[in-house]
Parts: structure tokens; sequence; C-alpha cells
């Protein structure tokens, strides 16, 4: 039997990407699903493409999610998956010293203020029913300091407390919604593509990027989407609070590591 049957499910940030797989792994396993992304135009095409229903949804914007909950007033399942690392427009410093605070903050009103919403939101649409699964995606940045990215380490740790704060507020009201957190490594996405490029160089660069990583690979979306669809599933029923990495054995310790005994 699909291990999502008939649950509706909202994913955010599914307009490419891990959320994109998310979505396509949710379709693939009998689930209801509504993609979500600020990009409507990517949000239409990833739901035309899987046969399943789209709407804009720009995370850090109140007023989004509030529409999103008039159309959705009761769901199963949320993936809080949309987020921003701050260098989408370019090299920019993000260094605990040179970081601007407008700078800190857009990163924080996308991952952090959205991921906050969207589980306020999806514990009133599980109320009724007294169940559901919130999915947040943090990062394997969340658990680490990473100088050049401050902001967004900051997020993302601040995300895998809030699921735990979640997770207990939820279990405090009697409520059997989960909540649980996912924290990738290196996982070749679009956002990738700036940094790797099309020249000789890719093959030289990617392998630079995972020469610290234990399994010497990047991960694939489809791996990330796979560990959600066990999260969302009746099959992870006794897991809240809990958090998940997926990064090649890169928090486990060091590619050097394995040699050095």
């Amino acid at each position: 039997m699909e291990k999502l049957q008939n649950k509706l499910c909202i994913v955010t940030g599914a307009g490419r990407g891990i959320g994109e797989a998310i979505a396509t792994a949710f379709v693939n396993e009998g689930a209801r699903v509504v993609v979500t992304d600020k990009d409507e135009a990517a949000a239409h095409k990833v739901a035309t493409e899987l046969g399943c229903q789209y709407a804009s949804l720009d995370v850090s914007v109140e007023g989004d999610w509030l529409q999103i909950a008039k159309q959705y007033p009761q769901i199963d399942v949320l993936v809080n998956n949309a987020g921003i690392t701050g260098f989408e427009d370019g090299a920019v410093c993000h260094d605990p010293e040179k970081a601007t605070l407008k700078d800190w903050r857009r990163v924080h009103e996308v991952n952090l203020d959205g991921t906050f919403m969207g589980c306020r939101y999806a514990i009133g649409a599980m109320r009724n029913a007294a169940s559901g699964s919130i999915i947040n995606i943090s990062s394997r940045s969340g658990m680490v300091g990473i100088p050049a990215a401050a902001a967004y380490a900051s997020s993302k740790a601040a995300i895998r407390n809030h699921t735990k704060t979640v997770a207990l507020y939820c279990a405090k009201e009697n409520l059997n919604i989960r909540c649980n957190s996912l924290h990738p490594g290196a996982i070749l996405t679009p956002m990738w593509e700036l940094m790797l490029g099309n020249g000789e160089d890719r093959v030289r660069r990617m392998a630079a990027f995972v020469k610290d990583t234990p399994l010497n690979r990047f991960g694939t979306p489809e791996e990330v989407a796979a560990l959600a669809v066990l999260l969302a599933s009746d099959e992870a029923a006794y897991m809240t609070g809990a958090e998940l990495t997926i990064d090649g054995g890169l928090l486990a310790g060091t590619a050097v590591n394995l040699d050095s005994e």
C-alpha cells in the first residue's frame, strides 16, 4: 500500500530542488500534494507535471500564510522546505564581522520566520484531527558553525531548536502532531550550479566540495525526499522532536579520520 495514501500534504519551496523531489515522492506514495513556491511559475510547472495543486507562497509574508490557511484549513502533512542561503544574488559577506543587519535579517525572515509561521499554521490545520506531521528542513549547517555563512547557520540552528519546541508543545496539548527536522549536507540542487559551473573544471570543483565527506559524493534530492516520506508516514508514528542527518557521514567525522588509525 502507498505510504501516504490520501494524505493532504503541503510542500513549501517545491518549485525546484529538494522541495520538488519531496513533492514528487509524496505523489508517488499516493498523497494529495499542494506545491507552493514564491516563484508561482515554477510551482505551476511542477504541479502540472505531477498532476496536483499549486499555490503562490512567500513564506516570509504572513498574509500569504493566512491565504493558505483559508484555502487549506485542514491538512495532514506540512514540509517547511523553502529557504535561502543569502548568496542568491552573488557574493555577499555573511561572516560575523562584516554581515549587514539587513542581510542577516533577510535570511532569518525566510528561513526562521517562514518556518515559525508554517508550524503555527500547521498546528491549527491539524488540530481538529489531532494528528499530523510537520517536517522542517534544517541543515547540517544548523549543527555546526559556518564562519562564512553566519546568518544561514544561525537560522538553520534555530529551526532545529524550534522543531523540538513544537514537538513538545503538541505533545503537551495531547495532539498527535509530530514535528521532526531533516539536516541535509551537500545535496546537488540548482543552488550549487553557479559554484560548480559547466566547464572543464566542474568535476574538479565537485570533488573539492565533497573532499571532507566520507562517502565522497554529493547527495541527491531524491535521497532527502525518501526520509521525508518516512517522517510523513504512519511508519514514523513514534518519532517526534527528532533530527535526521543526511550528509554522507560528514558530521560523524571527516574523511581524514578514516585513515587516522
